[in-house]
């Protein structure tokens, strides 16, 4: 039994905030954004609440795949910025799409989130406690960042990004690996009710190794190497920490999917806004082999390898 992303799909709020519009909040520049991060510009939710841009990127996953909503049992939301403190946002995703029969929950693993519901959602397909798994990374990190702050709020920016997951068709998932140590959580966090805290410098070392090493742990689980695999999707933190990573694994850029210089950083939602970018691009194909990868808050970290 395999497990095969039926559908995908992807919201963005309409408002874009540019490098520009930056320059005129905050003493940077877009040269300096640019250069340091590969960021020009990003999305920032105005009108529309978090649960709105999981219920688009949730309607275009089902409508890809075919589905009735009443036909997904789970609802996974992985998300560090839910519209409530409860219930959860995957409730309230939930009765917005009419999936009367799913049961629904949130996961907060930060960046890494949608990695670990990746993982939740496959265990779930694979012991056949269900056989449809709607999975949704959404984010709306412009409500906890500090627009004062130059060093992160030239970073972030919201979105949603969704897919549906089965446990037939002929993808497969050939190797996970999820990890955490919060000894290192005051790298990166927020307070409740308050603003991203980041120290950059720490975080790049920590990210690159992280993911490189966990990335080829996972190659390794699988029996492939990394010349094996048609295209790379890690989390959009930074360009930067792409290009380091792709160095470490020893493969060339145009291996690796980027979009981080339209969206900035969006968390959880970062990795599947790729995927269905990168699909809808003619970049990943059925029956490609995809390497997911992110580091995040926790600090989490991980990565899957897919036969998409």
């Amino acid at each position: 039994m395999g497990i095969s992303i039926e559908g995908l799909g992807y919201a963005l709020p309409s408002h874009v905030l540019t490098n520009f519009d930056l320059e005129k909040m905050v003493d940077t520049s877009d040269d300096w954004i640019t250069t340091r991060t590969g960021i020009k510009e990003r999305r920032i939710a105005k009108k529309e609440s978090l649960v709105e841009l999981a219920y688009r990127a949730s309607l275009d996953a089902l409508n890809m795949a075919c589905v009735n909503p009443e036909d997904v049992e789970v609802i996974v939301l992985a998300t560090l910025t839910p519209e409530l403190g409860f219930p959860a946002s995957a409730c309230l995703l939930q009765t917005n799409l009419g999936c009367r029969k799913a049961y629904a929950f949130d996961i907060s693993a930060a960046c890494s989130g949608f990695l670990y519901g990746l993982e939740i959602a496959g265990s779930l397909l694979l012991a056949g406690r269900a056989k449809r798994v709607l999975l949704v990374g959404a984010e709306k990190l412009s409500q906890i960042v500090n627009w004062e702050d130059r060093s992160t709020c030239v970073l972030f920016g919201d979105g949603a990004g969704a897919v549906l997951l089965s446990s037939e068709g002929n993808g497969e998932i050939l190797a996970s690996r999820m990890y955490s140590d919060g000894n290192h959580w005051e790298i990166l966090f927020a307070e409740r009710c308050g603003y991203i805290n980041m120290k950059g410098k720490e975080l790049f070392k920590l990210a690159v190794r992280s993911m490189a090493e966990v990335c080829e742990e996972v190659l390794s689980i699988a029996g492939l190497s990394v010349s094996d695999i048609n295209l790379v999707i890690p989390h959009q933190a930074n360009i930067r920490i792409m290009e380091a990573l792709a160095e470490r694994l020893g493969i060339g850029m145009e291996k690796v999917y980027s979009n981080i210089h339209k969206y900035g950083n969006t968390s959880a939602a970062s990795i599947p806004i790729a995927l269905c970018e990168a699909y809808n691009e003619g970049r990943l194909k059925r029956g490609d082999l995809v390497l997911l990868t992110a580091m995040g808050g926790g600090l989490t970290w991980g990565a899957t390898l897919l036969r998409f």
